[in-house]
């Protein structure tokens, strides 16, 4: 039976002492003024390139990123692979968005791109759309397409390319790559690029995914256009949901410049809301592919329970459960070891580049409810249990 209170099992790939660590570090973020503290010290060491990666590396880039590179990786998705979990790369530097900077991005993610060729370690490809243009160009051409000008529709179609160039790179590796979501104003852009690829390159199956961050309360209809146009123009939609992580900047955003506010009214909704759309996807399974992303241990109960109900072997290839590196592995382990598809995000990056990510991470853990104690209990748990079998 599916129990994601088995620690021996969620812990398995863990000595003593990465326990240990592992605690102590939890214990440290889930206070929200530390970690603020730590977000403020960051900002200005980094405008004054003050070595950080004495600091970062032992601590939070240990237990959430991958390595700096592509083959740093290379252990980590080893280590994963000996417990039936495999590894999605994201590359996760958030560097100036000067044209090098986008370009270098732009080279690595395809990079990255060809490392999943043919590798079994590996699911999925991924990249953010908002680290290969600039956020001022995605947002205009998201909220005010129609303003752009000459040289904004040059550089927007120049972004264009490189997000084609990317699904385009993972059609020809037969590689499937996920689109990840951002800011509600710059998310019309991404969708419409989204689902033009999915057109074009989810004729045989679903090779280009969708990012749905389901506490967004127009995402159900939209999900059923996608679905829709899927039946009219014959493709597989792949479909990736999440609850989301940018709550707070968007009712702000909301509220100032007064458009509605595109998020669910509570939790409750949210859950729902996400609910429903991962019903909806298992009950089109046959002509869609789902990637569940979330660390909520009801969410993936449910889904499991559902493909029990359906009738739907633990390991079908049209469904993945994930969780990001370093967090949940109550629930990432247990997964697979019950025989069900599972994989982590795995970010990669220089110290300096990968900062902005390990901050959020951080904040992540002082916000989501329930989540740093969680991971509390669950490594004491572990620690007991080890140190009662080792007095016996």
């Amino acid at each position: 039976m599916l129990d994601f209170n088995n620690t021996e099992i969620a812990f398995s790939s863990k000595t003593r002492g990465e326990l240990r660590n592992a605690y102590w570090l939890f214990s440290t973020i889930k206070y929200p003024f530390l970690v603020q503290t730590a977000k403020v010290a960051t900002h200005i060491a980094l405008k004054i390139h003050f070595p950080l990666a004495w600091a970062v590396k032992p601590t939070l880039y240990k237990q959430f990123v991958g390595g700096e590179n592509l083959e740093d990786c290379t252990k980590a998705m080893e280590h994963l692979r000996q417990f039936n979990v495999k590894s999605t790369l994201d590359y996760s530097a958030e560097g100036e968005k000067t044209p090098a900077g986008i370009q270098a991005t732009f080279k690595e993610t395809l990079r990255s791109i060809d490392f999943a060729k043919e590798n079994p370690n590996i699911a999925y490809a991924v990249f953010k759309p908002s680290t290969i243009t600039t956020d001022e160009l995605l947002a205009k051409a998201s909220e005010k397409k129609e303003e752009l000008t000459i040289e904004e529709v040059k550089a927007f179609r120049e972004f264009r390319e490189r997000f084609m160039a990317f699904c385009q790179r993972a059609y020809d590796n037969q590689v499937r790559i996920l689109v990840d979501a951002e800011d509600y104003c710059f998310q019309d852009a991404i969708d419409e690029l989204t689902n033009e690829a999915m057109r074009k390159f989810n004729k045989e199956r679903a090779i280009v995914f969708a990012t749905l961050q389901m506490y967004r309360h127009d995402r159900m209809p939209y999900l059923r256009r996608i679905y829709a146009d899927a039946l009219e123009k014959d493709y597989y939609p792949g479909i990736k949901f999440v609850r989301g992580a940018y709550m707070e900047e968007e009712r702000a955003r909301a509220a100032a410049l007064g458009y509605p506010d595109p998020i669910c009214k509570d939790k409750q909704a949210t859950d729902d809301n996400y609910d429903e759309g991962v019903q909806f996807v298992v009950d089109h399974i046959d002509c869609m592919e789902l990637f569940m992303g979330t660390h909520n241990e009801k969410s993936n109960y449910k889904l499991a329970r559902l493909m029990n109900e359906k009738g739907l072997k633990r390991d079908d290839p049209r469904i993945f459960f994930s969780q990001l590196l370093g967090m949940s592995d109550n629930i990432s382990f247990n997964l697979a070891h019950a025989g069900y598809n599972v994989t982590k995000y795995v970010p990669y990056a220089k110290v300096r580049d990968v900062l902005p990510y390990l901050i959020r991470r951080a904040e992540e853990n002082t916000s989501v409810a329930g989540q740093t104690g969680r991971e509390l209990r669950m490594l004491q748990a572990e620690l007991d249990r080890r140190k009662n079998r080792s007095s016996n």
